[in-house]
Order: C-alpha cells, then sequence, then structure tokens
C-alpha cells in the first residue's frame, strides 16, 4: 500500500477518536525535561493539531532541570525528599526565574504560526495567571520545606471560563496563598488536582520513557490502577516515571476517567496515543468490581445463562454445557459482582495465522455500553499473544456492529479449509474478517 493509501487508512480509523475527544477536557503534563528535548516543537505542533480538534487544553508545566541548574549555580544548598524540594526563602526568586523562562518558551512556541509549519493559522490564546490556590508543606518528618506547598485547589470557575473562550490553559508548578505568598509545588500534584478538580476527561504525563514495562521489557499498553499500584511497589522505575505513574494513579482513583504516560522522546506519541486502537504509551484504567479474565470452569454456569437466550433467538449456535465446559480455555468473561455478564471465544487456526471470534454475548442491561469493545480488544490481545494476524467470524444479526470497529465482509472461500467444511449453508451467516 502506498503512503498515500496508508494515510487515508489511518486517518479513517482515527474519525471515530477524534468524534470522541472533540469537547474533552484533557490536562497534560510537561515536565522541564520534555522542554528541553528535541522533538519538542514537534509536542507543540501537536498541541495545536489537538485544539484544532475542538479538545481542551489545560497544560501544566514542570521546570525540575532548570531549577536544578538555577539552584547549582547560586551555590544554594537543595533538598528533595519524595519528590518535594525543600524551598529555603534565598531559593524561591531562582526558582521563580526559573519556572518564569519555561513558561515564556512554551507561550513562545505555542505562538509560531509559521508559513510551511503545522503551526501556520494555528493562532492559539494561552492563558495563565494566579488559577492554583496552595498551601505550605510545612515540617515533614523533621525537615522544615520552606516555602514548598501543596496545592489547596483550583479555581476551575475561572478556567473553565478560558476553555469556553477557545483558549488554552497554562498552569505553572508555582501556587498562591491568600496572604500573597508564593509556593513551589511538584508539578504531578498541580495536575492530578487540575484533573480532579476539573473533572477531566484525561490526564496525560509525559515522561522519557515510552511508558511502563514489565520485567520481561514488554510495554504495558493498558494497567488497571491495582496493577499500577503494584508495579509501583515493586518495580524500580526511574523517578520522572515513577512520579507519573504515581499521578496517574491517584487522577484515575479520583474520578478521572483514563490517565496516560507517554515519551516526549518519540515523535507523535500523544497523536498514536489518542488516535489509534494501538496506542504509543501507558494508559491507566479504573479498577472496578468489572473484571475482564480467563474464563474458568466454575463460571460454565452463568455463561449459559447468558448464551442461552441468544441460541434460542438463533442469534447463536447451541453448544451443551459438556462442549462449553471442554472448550473453556477458549473463552475470556466480564465478571461484575460475581455475575458472568459477557462473554467471547477464540479458536484459532495457527497454520493460517487466523483466529474465529465467536460467542460474544453481553448481558441485555449491559448493552450499550463499552463490554462489547472491551470483549473484542481483550480477543484481539490474545490472537496477537499467539502470532495471528487475522480474525474472522460468522454473524446473522450483528453484521453492523461488526463493520463499526473495522471488520469487512468476506467469502467462504478466504476460510481456513477445516472452518469451511464446518459451515452451516442452513443459517447462511454473513462472514467478515480483520486484520489485527
Amino acid at each position: 500500500m502506498s503512503d498515500e493509501l496508508n494515510y487515508v487508512d489511518w486517518f479513517r480509523h482515527s474519525s471515530p477518536y477524534i468524534n470522541a475527544h472533540r469537547g474533552k477536557t484533557f490536562v497534560i503534563l510537561i515536565p522541564g525535561e520534555a522542554v528541553e528535548c528535541a522533538r519538542f516543537s514537534s509536542i507543540i505542533h501537536d498541541l495545536a493539531l489537538l485544539d484544532s480538534l475542538g479538545i481542551r487544553l489545560v497544560l501544566v508545566q514542570g521546570a525540575r532541570p532548570q531549577i536544578n541548574r538555577a539552584i547549582g549555580n547560586s551555590d544554594l544548598s537543595d533538598h528533595i525528599e519524595e519528590g518535594y524540594r525543600a524551598t529555603p526563602h534565598n531559593q524561591l526568586l531562582d526558582i521563580i526565574q526559573a519556572s518564569a523562562a519555561v513558561r515564556v518558551q512554551l507561550e513562545a512556541q505555542l505562538s509560531m504560526g509559521l508559513s510551511n509549519t503545522p503551526m501556520d493559522g494555528a493562532r492559539l490564546k494561552v492563558c495563565s495567571g494566579n488559577y492554583v490556590v496552595a498551601k505550605p508543606l510545612g515540617v515533614v518528618n523533621g525537615i522544615d520545606y520552606g516555602l514548598s506547598g501543596e496545592v489547596r485547589r483550583i479555581d476551575t470557575n475561572a478556567i473553565f471560563r478560558l476553555l469556553e473562550d477557545d483558549n488554552m490553559v497554562l498552569l505553572p508548578h508555582l501556587g498562591f496563598s491568600p496572604t500573597g505568598e508564593v509556593f513551589n509545588l511538584k508539578s504531578e500534584d498541580v495536575a492530578v488536582q487540575a484533573a480532579i478538580q476539573l473533572k477531566a476527561d484525561k490526564l496525560i504525563v509525559f515522561t522519557g520513557e515510552q511508558g511502563i514495562f514489565n520485567d520481561e521489557g514488554e510495554l504495558h499498553s493498558e494497567l488497571l490502577t491495582h496493577d499500577a499500584q503494584d508495579l509501583l511497589a515493586q518495580k524500580h522505575l526511574p523517578p520522572i516515571t515513577h512520579a507519573a505513574l504515581d499521578a496517574c494513579i491517584k487522577s484515575v482513583r479520583n474520578g478521572v476517567l483514563r490517565a496516560h504516560v507517554i515519551s516526549y522522546q518519540d515523535n507523535g506519541a500523544l497523536l498514536r496515543e489518542l488516535f489509534t486502537r494501538e496506542g504509543a504509551g501507558t494508559m491507566i484504567d479504573e479498577d472496578s468490581y468489572e473484571q475482564l479474565r480467563p474464563a474458568n470452569i466454575s463460571d460454565a454456569g452463568g455463561m449459559m445463562a447468558l448464551l442461552e437466550p441468544l441460541e434460542e433467538k438463533g442469534v447463536l449456535v447451541r453448544r451443551s454445557r459438556e462442549l462449553l465446559e471442554n472448550e473453556i480455555e477458549k473463552f475470556i468473561v466480564i465478571e461484575r459482582d460475581g455475575a458472568i455478564v459477557a462473554c467471547a471465544a477464540l479458536y484459532p487456526f495457527e497454520q493460517e495465522n487466523a483466529g474465529e471470534l465467536a460467542c460474544l454475548a453481553v448481558e441485555p442491561e449491559y448493552r450499550g455500553s463499552n463490554k462489547g469493545d472491551r470483549l473484542l480488544k481483550g480477543i484481539e490481545k490474545a490472537a496477537k499473544n499467539l502470532g495471528l494476524t487475522q480474525l474472522f467470524l460468522l454473524t446473522t444479526r450483528t453484521a453492523h456492529w461488526f463493520i463499526e470497529r473495522g471488520f469487512s465482509e468476506t467469502s467462504l472461500e478466504n476460510l481456513p479449509a477445516q472452518k469451511q467444511a464446518l459451515y452451516n449453508y442452513q443459517r447462511n451467516s454473513k462472514i467478515f474478517s480483520k486484520d489485527i
């Protein structure tokens, strides 16, 4: 396929995400390390694109490396513990100056409008101000943190007014108190509180790593918060990645729908994470009393109760309990409060690098939620783990649901030979396939 057709194909497949993100509020943490990265101008271009697509952006600015140089240059003592920097009064001016320099650099980059660049005609409006109300951190474990502080509240009303007027909002890691003091804050804390108090749809954190990796060096494309918390406790992560993952966990556990860890060194990571199915980093989802997992023999009763009404209507092929139990390892289920509310199966044909998606069923009261999509994503992941490159399915009643998710109608001749031999002409099922 030519580059032009690849682009057209990508653009078409990104349209559901474009529609889903329009009008949503994203809080994006840009650490000081990202500002100094060679790819920073590309990040700016991508932010401009998000703005043009109707996404409401709140940018939180960090400045740790810039502050480290400022403090080092002034020969002042420095103490950091658990991510908090002790801030004596005589360091505050250096910190303010370092932070201001980063803010001005961000505002300058966001003001670009050069012809023949992605910023041509962008005309972004960027607003910054005293929207973070802070209080002193005080003395912790015997350490006086001086003018280091923590977020007391975010002026959400002011920020919402700016966003409604098509402004991009920039929040520094500095907070202000009602007594007129300035406090040095953790940029991660500002991002978390902004995301929570603004009821943001996403928190996105840039780090130097692509995302969160397991012990085998494989990228976690998605983590539930309890798994992320275990990784945080057990795995030695680079400090910036540790802080990013901790921020994501806190935000999701406090109402933010999803959080993402992506790399500022990976060209286009922001766009790929938001507009492709595969993503580019690690997405953190909430723990739920709803679990997607492999089926086991004790699930058979609940699965039969789920499948039988659809079998009665002819939507699914009838299966005996004995057959279901014999094939239980091919199924995944969604369990909610101890009940099986959805299931699906994968039958691999490894010689043809293909797999059959079968028995996708969702409890009627949960249809219209994302459970079918979760099952499909789980089956696709299982197929990829087996080295399969294509999914196919047979359906009589749900063709449009699968078409909307990237499946295309195909012919019987394109199925594995073993499956062709078992085709039931009386049912006259339509056949769909999808490359994965």
